[in-house]
């Protein structure tokens, strides 16, 4: 098969037709071989009436139908896992990410030889809270895990078979699909689109927060090393202030720590209790891995034996 693309459904059925009409409008240009892959996320509304009614009139389309809500991620991982594409187009099916970039990322990738060819916004929507915490977020990501992670990036992204394939056989069971991009490597190539907006986000502040937790003690080691050197610090600066009160003592007299002393212990405990709760995020993610359990469920597949 040519060309598979791959999207998720959440919320999505008011979105569905004129994804599909899109979709298939901008693919048939390029190849008439050619499948459209949409795993169902565990959507509470029609959105998977919606898309059987397309699979009936459609051949070409398949359905991946979850038993529950695992997230927009695993989601995504499961469709990538069954495209046959020998190209792989991935992209979200609420229409803020336009399903005619396949033209653009084709191009580009025949220009450019390269393994895949994914979208950066231009300039990324929302206030001034939303600029300056989409900043400190990658800033965060790329200090923390010591990739090279794209400001701004989006879900859209044509890539290659053998790009996919390498990226499918990560099996763990808590992670973050961004971080998956940049682990698996390969020539990569960022082009700058649009984004549109739909007027609501299904990341609230809550949801980032969490996402930024799970991405960074997912990928990375380094908030342990953090917690040594902070120690470490702490240590080297007490000892300091043990020794000049010390000497203050015998040298000028009484000294008054009482203050010092309930601070310190505040400033102690308070960081004994971090650090203590950054462990066990790590220790319960070796707990979850450890089971092997599969990151999402299929209930029913819908596809066509004719394709």
């Amino acid at each position: 098969m040519r060309l598979s693309i791959v999207t998720t459904l959440y919320y999505s059925a008011p979105y569905i037709e004129e994804f599909y009409r899109r979709a298939k409008t901008t693919v048939q240009p390029i190849t008439p071989d050619y499948e459209l892959i949409f795993v169902n996320d565990g959507s509470p509304d029609d959105s998977l009436e919606e898309i059987i009614k397309l699979h009936e009139q459609d051949k070409r389309v398949k359905i991946i139908d979850l038993s529950r809500n695992f997230g927009h991620h695993k989601a995504l991982m499961t469709g990538l896992a069954h495209a046959k594409g020998d190209l792989v187009f991935l992209i979200d099916s609420d229409l803020e990410e336009e399903p005619e970039l396949l033209t653009l990322f084709y191009e580009e990738l025949g220009k450019c030889r390269t393994d895949v060819v994914y979208g950066v916004q231009k300039k990324r929507r929302g206030g001034r809270f939303e600029q300056i915490s989409g900043k400190i977020y990658y800033l965060m990501f790329n200090l923390l895990t010591g990739y090279n992670a794209a400001a701004n990036v989006l879900t859209a992204r044509l890539m290659t078979r053998d790009y996919v394939r390498a990226l499918v056989e990560h099996k763990e069971q808590e992670f973050d699909i961004m971080g998956l991009w940049s682990l698996t490597g390969f020539k990569q190539s960022a082009v700058a689109v649009s984004k549109n907006f739909k007027g609501t986000s299904a990341y609230n502040i809550r949801r980032k927060i969490s996402l930024f937790i799970n991405t960074v003690t997912a990928f990375s080691s380094r908030p342990l090393l953090g917690m040594f050197l902070l120690g470490l610090i702490i240590f080297t600066l007490s000892g300091s202030l043990f020794v000049l009160m010390f000497f203050k003592h015998l040298f000028v007299g009484e000294v008054e720590g009482w203050k010092l002393a309930a601070a310190s212990v505040w400033t102690l405990g308070g960081l004994i209790i971090v650090c203590l709760g950054i462990i066990g995020i790590y220790i319960s993610k070796i707990y979850i891995e450890t089971k092997r359990r599969p990151y999402t469920i299929i209930r029913k597949i819908y596809e066509s034996d004719e394709i």
